[in-house]
């Protein structure tokens, strides 16, 4: 077992580069399993998700060369239909898998996916699309694996198919996307998801000779092709690490300039911590984000893109800790995401529960109705200016790690991190880029 001590009080000044983007990097993996021929990913983050991933396409018969941040892959032959549950129960994104084994293969076995305990995250979406490619589809729920097969009559008599999402699904957009490219035939998807990483992924198939265009609003169409080629391809910097390095920077006092973080779409995040009186400075190559004095108190909502993303509310939440008078979030993507909270009230954090009154529930909630439960609560209010103290605690999941570690970046005296397999599922060398910038931060084993 592996913890981080973290002495804090520390302001934290210097330059930061990130890594690739973790959400973009992960799904070229299942991306190159759709061709025979080589494909290159360049500027990988080193994650332990990354590895996983990795794995599961050996595990599947695919050759894998990696050398610093960059990862050869080649998948001559799928070799297995059948994703194991040790394998999937660690990433949610290896039931992604079920698109190349479909389209090459014609058949899938994928356990029911694991990842972090941020709610129920059903995949209920992607089985809805898959099944109007014409994919049977059928969950047992004694072995807990979904198991797909091509009806291969009903793909020989499709030639268009138009799928529209009830709600707004990141993966179950990606996946239909990645499942619809060798299809023989045209898929236009309806409230498609719009997140940048989205497009990284369209950009990657697109050189590796798929036909996919944004053809409206919320609207992606796809034209199959019979095959893909290998190519190379560089990640952009991950938005997540973005955010949290800012928060870093404001939260110490401090002064960050993050390398190429102009390159990512942050219009929200900008807008709002301009918007509570913090310094940002937009530069050639880069952003700077500095402590200019006191900042203002916010009432924040998540949403999916345009809007603010769930992963950002955790370390904002600890930024509105330090903001004047009543700070408030509202968590409208994931039914149960504030794992933090006891935590971070552990620390001196002043903290409490409510629920909105919401007219119309459906519409406002992106999550299944149906997987909420009475005890959740979906908002915090938070008082402000609050002085953390040090004191031991415990990450339930990534994005609660990176939070955990600010607070302690900002508290007094010298907190204990425990559960750190968390925070490295999305964050290479973290408590080393930290230190570059003057933290007082080291891991150690137990």
């Amino acid at each position: 077992m592996e913890k981080l001590i973290v002495n804090g009080g520390k302001a934290l000044k210097g330059n930061v580069v990130v890594s690739g983007a973790k959400n973009v990097a992960l799904k070229t993996l299942v991306a190159a399993c759709l061709t025979e021929e080589e494909v290159v990913i360049r500027n990988i983050p080193l994650v332990s998700d990354f590895m996983v991933m990795l794995d599961i396409i050996r595990e599947l018969g695919g050759e894998v060369k990696i050398k610093d941040h960059e990862v050869r892959i080649r998948v001559r032959k799928l070799k297995k239909n059948k994703i194991t549950l040790d394998e999937a129960a660690k990433i949610r994104t290896s039931a992604m898998f079920m698109a190349p084994l479909l389209a090459r293969n014609g058949q899938a076995v994928i356990p029911n996916p694991g990842g972090c305990r941020i709610g129920a995250r059903p995949i209920d979406r992607t089985i809805k699309g898959i099944e109007a490619l014409g994919v049977i589809a059928k969950y047992n729920t004694k072995d807990g694996y979904f198991y797909l097969k091509i009806d291969k009559d009903k793909e020989k008599k499709w030639k268009k198919v138009i799928h529209k999402f009830d709600k707004s699904t990141h993966t179950g957009t990606e996946t239909m996307i990645l499942a619809s490219v060798l299809f023989n035939g045209e898929v236009t998807l309806l409230n498609a998801a719009e997140e940048p990483e989205i497009d990284e992924l369209i950009s990657l198939l697109v050189q590796m000779g798929a036909k996919i265009v944004r053809s409206g609003k919320r609207e992606i169409t796809i034209d199959g092709v019979s095959k893909l080629n290998g190519t190379t391809f560089v990640v952009g910097p991950d938005r997540n690490e973005v955010v949290t390095f800012a928060i870093a920077g404001i939260l110490t006092k401090g002064d960050v300039f993050i390398e190429n973080a102009h390159k990512v779409d942050l219009g929200i995040f900008i807008d709002r911590m301009e918007e509570i009186g913090a310094g940002v400075e937009m530069k050639k190559n880069g952003i700077r984000f500095y402590y200019k004095g006191s900042f203002k108190n916010s009432d924040m909502e998540t949403s999916f893109y345009p809007g603010f993303m769930t992963d950002w509310q955790g370390p904002w939440a600890v930024l509105m800790t330090q903001a004047e008078g009543k700070s408030t979030i509202h968590e409208t993507v994931y039914e149960s995401r504030f794992g933090y909270v006891k935590e971070l009230k552990k620390m001196g954090a002043q903290i409490s529960f409510f629920d909105p009154v919401i007219k119309n529930p459906e519409e406002i909630y992106n999550f299944n109705l149906s997987d909420n439960n009475p005890d959740y609560f979906h908002a915090i209010k938070i008082i402000g200016p609050t002085k953390l103290h040090n004191a031991v605690v415990e990450i339930s999941d990534l994005r609660a790690g990176a939070t955990l570690v600010l607070a302690a970046l900002l508290a007094d005296g010298e907190s204990v991190v425990f559960g750190v397999e968390h925070l490295d599922r999305g964050y290479e060398k973290f408590e080393e880029r930290l230190s570059g910038l003057g933290a007082n931060i080291k891991r150690l084993k137990e």
